[in-house]
């Protein structure tokens, strides 16, 4: 029985020396294995036969003791050494150790959660962070704008080349120096159109025509006494001769007959008889006959539509009308004219020109009248004189009567002189007069600016909704502002199309700062029938609009539309202008221009105005391009002193509604220099960058760095401790599982409960101490030689045993 025993415990004794070495060739074999943790076996003796418990002292003995015999050794478990191993560093931002306590987090092939300490990680195409063995690294992920969802572990990813961030500018730093020597602003620069008319007022039609009337031809004609009934007194009388029209209007006077004279006798000469008088000419009637007695004015004494005409008047009527015209060409115009709104239209075409003789008239047939139900209440007549062909004065009378469509002018240069002339380009335009009646004159035709369909019979139907591009020029370089279209039809106002401009040009009115209001009277206006732009003050503000800054389109068809917008007032004052990009929430980039200009100085320093505009400012409704305004001032010694405003607010059509930025001027100097100057000297934003690389942060963040300098979140790197890190189960591959023994992980970052920090650039290496192992290997097989010793005496001494039956 015991030979037999001490076979069986020296066996447990080889069982156990066999577990050291296996525990000791994988420490070993591990050495290099990243984040590997060695074991350590323990033993446990085993007690399986007593011979004798022992006996208490008596008073006859003093005890024994029991009597055992071990039956070998057990190996009661074999323990992980989690002791930190050493930090060795990698070339890898991907490499992580962790400084004390705690496991990463990976999702096993099951979807189950596994741990471990190897801190080697790659990507995979995915571009997730997985292990060297295609486990992939859990923790908390980001939405779409960066930022750390606490929720779930899901995997860790890290898109290199495939997000794309971009930053909003909301900062701008500017410098530069703006001289104080320079002239304070105080002139604005104003430009102003052509002449622009409403061309909705009713033109007289062009059905009027001219005749040249030469007076009567008084060849032939005779005078003689008459002795029939009469009662002219005795006297000397001049006869002259005028042909009346049916709608009595007469023509040039003729020369004065031969004189008569009369001794008022009954029966002999109370009576002049006039014979073979010419016959009216066609167009008249009848002919007056005026008589001029003992050198006094002619006075009408009768008429007749026949060759003879016997004069009995005692006194004559009406005193003959003896203007004539002298020998040359004349031209008209006629205008509808109303009299209680003092408004006159646009003249007819030119009427003439009419050549006449010397001491004639020219009648003018088919006068144009205003229409039914029409406020325009007389028809003015106007002419031209032979000492001044393109000047036309206006003819009186100037009212026609009733149903009158003729008009006979005899009217001498040297009478109508003093008169009005007449206004070619015709009513001005007003705020309320629609864009598509404004009318253009050049030379003698009238051009509808806005209206190229323009149809003088139905001037509005079939108007085709119209656009207008814009290209406005600001500044003393005349740079071309951003292209703004302006859409239109047959009911859009002149207000409409100049709020529209002023709006395109940034010209700001004095509402824009309510604290220090913008100086003058910037903005558009009518003056003299013109459109008038006043631009705000400094040169680099100065607003133009250029032969090509206008094109039409109508009906698919575009042509340049040339308004002859002219300079009226050049601007003054010291300015400086910077130009600079910032960038929207989408990282699309946005053109702003900062113009400052000297508002005013004092014995104690400058201030200055600034103004700030963006072409691509997207409001709701119109088209305006400034977004800010304000002042800053500098002290005597030209420090910067302080501001009234430092925002600009550019509105979006796309990413947020509005982008905000607040512009720093305390960088500016006010020393005096040779010419104002602006710059950026800093500014953040930036345009859309993908991710380049990344860093991990010792709490487990990671952080990733895009091609255009911006930093965004890309995860957060969780960690698990166990109350008993022994207790864990090991899966194989450096992973270790939860067991019955280990407690539940407690996760959380990096730093936080106990857990130990993330190092960046480096891997922890296996713990495993080879000497210490080798020493054990070395009494490991010493056991197991001892072991195999005794196997091999107990069997020599059984081999005796066998003998003694020999």
């Amino acid at each position: 029985m015991g030979l037999a025993s001490a076979l069986s415990t020296s066996l447990t004794g080889l069982t156990a020396a066999e577990a050291t070495i296996d525990v000791v060739g994988n420490n070993v074999a591990n050495s290099n294995t990243v984040g590997f943790k060695s074991s350590e076996v323990q033993f446990a003796t085993q007690f399986s036969q007593t011979q004798s418990l022992g006996s208490a002292p008596t008073t006859n003995s003093g005890g024994t003791n029991p009597r055992q015999i071990g039956l070998g050794v057990s190996v009661s478990e074999i323990t992980p050494n989690f002791t930190q191993g050493t930090l060795q560093v990698s070339n890898s931002p991907s490499d992580l150790a962790i400084q004390g306590d705690g496991f990463f987090i990976a999702e096993g092939g099951a979807g189950q959660d596994l741990y471990t300490r190897n801190g080697v990680f790659k990507t995979n195409s995915a571009n997730e962070l997985v292990t060297t063995t295609g486990l992939r690294l859990l923790g908390f992920g980001v939405n779409s704008s960066f930022q750390v969802q606490n929720t779930t572990l899901v995997p860790i990813t890290i898109p290199f080349g495939a997000a794309a961030v971009a930053q909003a500018t909301s900062n701008v730093v500017l410098g530069g120096t703006l001289t104080p020597t320079g002239t304070v602003a105080t002139t604005p620069e104003i430009i102003q159109s052509e002449v622009l008319t409403d061309g909705s007022i009713e033109v007289p039609g062009s059905t009027t025509t001219t005749i040249g009337l030469n007076p009567p031809s008084v060849v032939g004609t005779t005078v003689a006494p008459s002795a029939a009934a009469g009662a002219v007194p005795a006297g000397t009388y001049l006869y002259k001769m005028v042909y009346l029209s049916a709608g009595g209007l007469e023509g040039p006077p003729s020369a004065a007959l031969p004189a008569i004279t009369t001794t008022g006798t009954a029966g002999v000469d109370q009576t002049v008889s006039l014979g073979a008088l010419p016959l009216p000419p066609a167009g008249f009637v009848s002919t007056n006959i005026y008589r001029s007695d003992n050198g006094g004015a002619f006075q009408l004494v009768g008429n007749t539509a026949g060759a003879a005409f016997n004069d009995g008047s005692a006194a004559g009527g009406a005193a003959l009308n003896g203007n004539v015209l002298p020998a040359g060409s004349f031209s008209y115009y006629v205008t509808f004219f109303d009299s209680q709104n003092n408004t006159e239209s646009r003249p007819t075409a030119l009427i003439g020109p009419q050549t006449v003789s010397a001491n004639g008239r020219i009648e003018l047939n088919n006068i144009p009248v205003p229409s039914v139900g029409s406020t325009f209440d007389k028809v003015n007549i106007y002419r031209n004189s032979l000492n001044d062909p393109g000047t036309f004065h206006l003819l009186t009378p100037v009212s026609l009567a009733a149903g009158t469509t003729d008009y006979i002018d005899g009217a001498s240069d040297a009478s109508i002189a003093a008169n009005a002339t007449v206004n070619l380009d015709g009513p001005p335009i007003t705020f309320k007069t629609a864009m598509a009646d404004v009318v253009t004159r050049n030379g003698t035709n009238y051009i509808h600016v806005f209206n190229p369909n323009y149809d003088p019979n139905q001037p509005l139907n079939g108007f085709l909704p119209t656009t207008l591009d814009f290209t406005g020029q600001k500044g003393a370089d005349g740079t071309n502002l951003t292209t703004k279209t302006f859409a239109f039809d047959n009911t859009t106002t002149v207000q409409s199309f100049m709020q529209f401009v002023q709006q395109a040009t940034g010209i700001q009115d004095s509402s824009a700062d309510t604290i220090n209001p913008i100086p003058g009277q910037p903005g558009g206006s009518i003056v003299n029938s013109r459109m008038q732009f006043v631009s705000n003050i400094g040169t680099e503000n100065a607003v133009a609009i250029g032969v090509s800054a206008l094109d039409l389109t109508a009906g698919g068809i575009t042509s340049g539309l040339n308004m002859n917008f002219n300079e009226t007032q050049k601007a003054n004052g010291e300015s400086a202008k910077v130009d600079m990009l910032v960038y929207n929430s989408l990282g699309e980039k946005l053109n702003v221009r900062v113009t400052a200009v000297m508002e005013q100085q004092t014995g104690v320093g400058t201030t200055w105005r600034w103004f700030a505009d963006s072409g691509d400012n997207s409001p709701t409704t119109g088209a305006a391009i400034a977004v800010g305004t304000g002042e800053f001032t500098f002290d005597a010694n030209g420090h910067y002193q302080s501001g009234t405003n430092s925002r600009i607010s550019i509105d979006l059509s796309l990413g947020t509604n509005t982008l905000p930025i607040t512009m720093d001027f305390s960088q500016i100097s006010g020393l005096a220099a040779k010419t104002s100057t602006l710059f950026v000297t800093k500014t953040d934003g930036s345009a859309p960058g993908t991710l380049s690389s990344f860093v991990v942060a010792e709490n487990g963040l990671i952080s990733g760095l895009f091609s255009n300098g911006v930093s965004r979140n890309l995860g957060q790197i969780r960690l698990a401790r166990f109350a008993n890190n022994d207790g864990l189960e090991q899966r194989g591959q450096n992973m270790f599982a939860s067991g019955v023994n280990s407690g539940v992980p407690i996760e959380a970052n990096p730093g936080d409960q106990g857990l130990g920090t993330l190092i960046a650039g480096a891997v922890e290496q296996s713990n495993t101490d080879v000497g210490q192992n080798l020493i054990q290997l070395i009494t490991a097989s010493t056991q197991y030689r001892g072991g195999a010793r005794v196997i091999t005496t107990v069997q020599q001494l059984l081999d005796e045993l066998m003998n003694l039956r020999r």
